[in-house]
């Protein structure tokens, strides 16, 4: 059984004993810890604090332990069910809340499940606030409240409907164009909540009923596959879009946070390209500056400056990038797994704004997919790791690294990150994992392979 704890909230498999996994006494614990760290720490006068949940086996029973501790700590709580977790960071603001729990484990297998916490933005913590609010579970510096000072629950399960409409308002959303161009789609949810969310964005855009075909779509928590949207675990929508019966497919993760794209001849867009398109499209509409993690793909840089735009590279983790889009004030931003954020409606990677954006910008071109895709740099990402020992010392082998590497364009804001002229090779601590990942970019994969493989060997001679 595993527990981790990280700047993505408290994560961990469901079932055995407490502190093993996340058990029903552990999700009681970070839930009073952060309603402490709310009530100390939050800007906002609400009493209220937003939860929902994806579609996993487990997700009912954390949720009513969740809304069962908020009430005992004294908040008042707005259950939204089942949710996206873009429409639960939506939710914190419309709800005027000073906080919100999103329970989801993302795109881990079905024995795990997690806490996301928001802010009173409906933004994630940042790394040290979380810090804050492991520290005080880990003392159990909270205090419930007396009986006549309960919070109470209000269910409102229409911020779904919500988030849609707010997305089809999105002035570069062109309902007309997606509507006149008369796409089959495919959707694959994984049966979760994007098996309700995106054939009913894909209707509110204009894509008749009968041409929305559903993969995993019935959001029953019993995943249809491995539910990381990644090749490998997306054999079944793959097949069908090789028989030539859609023009495009979309896949996403259990709490739709994450978009992948399959083309109309089942050839992966992949998922570094969600992001180079949907910004492709966006900056040749309102050109500004861009922002994605240094673990990205370099086509987005590319098609940036092509646009005459400025790109910056952000530390890896959402929080870190929509630290660096406000800074810099960026109009599109996001990270290389499928995560679109795009401030015109909010800060936080959203698969329903990725699709709305991706059919508008492919109803308009008049190309296939493919032919789309086409028209990018083209860059492919390896990635490898090196096995680490508990005597080893990370900081001393990346200062090593550093070292080797000075006359190289470095960056070290979170690891080492080297750039070469054709292609970049990016180091960073595994924050769950006893091992160093290496992250490597080139035009083709084999050289992506071989410039992972090359660091890593001197990465290992430096030890």
């Amino acid at each position: 059984m595993s527990l981790i704890k990280s700047i993505s909230g408290i994560r961990g498999t469901i079932g055995g004993k407490a502190g093993d996994g996340l058990s029903p006494l552990d999700i009681v614990k970070f839930t009073s810890a952060y309603a402490t760290f709310i009530r100390r720490n939050s800007s906002s006068n609400s009493n209220v604090i937003v939860v929902g949940r994806d579609a996993r086996l487990s997700g009912r029973m954390v949720l009513n332990l969740v809304v069962g501790t908020l009430t005992g700590m004294g908040f008042d709580v707005v259950n939204i069910g089942l949710a996206t977790t873009p429409t639960t960071e939506l939710a914190v603001v419309w709800e005027k809340a000073c906080g919100g729990i999103i329970i989801t484990a993302s795109h881990n297998p079905k024995q795990w499940n997690a806490l996301k916490l928001l802010n009173e933005k409906g933004e994630f913590l940042t790394d040290e606030q979380g810090k804050e609010v492991l520290r005080i579970a880990d003392a159990e510096d909270f205090e419930f409240a007396q009986v006549d000072s309960l919070g109470r629950e209000q269910k409102n399960y229409t911020c779904l409907r919500r988030h849609i409409e707010a997305v089809k308002q999105l002035k570069l959303v062109d309902i007309e164009a997606i509507k006149n161009a008369n796409f089959t789609v495919a959707v694959d949810a994984v049966n979760s909540v994007g098996g309700v969310a995106i054939p009913q964005l894909l209707e509110a855009l204009g894509v008749k009923r009968e041409n929305i075909i559903k993969l995993f779509c019935d959001p029953t928590g019993n995943f249809g596959h491995t539910p990381e949207p990644i090749p490998e675990n997306l054999t079944a929508i793959q097949d069908f879009m090789k028989q030539g019966k859609a023009h495009v497919g979309f896949v996403v993760d259990p709490d739709v946070d994450r978009l992948a794209i399959v083309m109309e001849n089942g050839e992966f867009f992949v998922e570094e390209y969600t992001l180079v398109a949907v910004a492709d499209y966006v900056l040749s509409h309102t050109p500004g500056s861009t922002v994605s993690n240094l673990s990205s793909s370099r086509a987005l840089r590319d098609v940036t400056q092509a646009h005459g735009c400025n790109y910056t590279a952000a530390a890896v983790g959402e929080v870190n990038v929509t630290t660096e889009m406000r800074r810099t004030g960026a109009v599109i931003g996001g990270e290389g797994n499928g995560g679109v954020i795009y401030p015109e409606l909010h800060y936080g990677r959203d698969a329903l704004v990725g699709v709305a954006l991706f059919l508008s910008l492919l109803a308009r071109s008049g190309k296939k997919v493919s032919e789309l895709k086409a028209t990018y740099p083209q860059y492919s990402i390896a990635k490898t790791k090196l096995q680490l020992t508990p005597a080893m010392d990370v900081d001393k082998i990346l200062d090593a690294v550093k070292e080797h590497y000075k006359d190289e364009n470095l960056t070290t804001i979170d690891g080492v990150k080297i750039d070469f002229e054709d292609g970049w090779a990016h180091l960073r601590k595994s924050n769950t994992e006893p091992i160093i990942r290496i992250y490597s970019e080139a035009h083709t994969m084999e050289m992506a392979q071989q410039l992972g493989e090359d660091v890593k060997k001197i990465v290992e001679s430096l030890i």
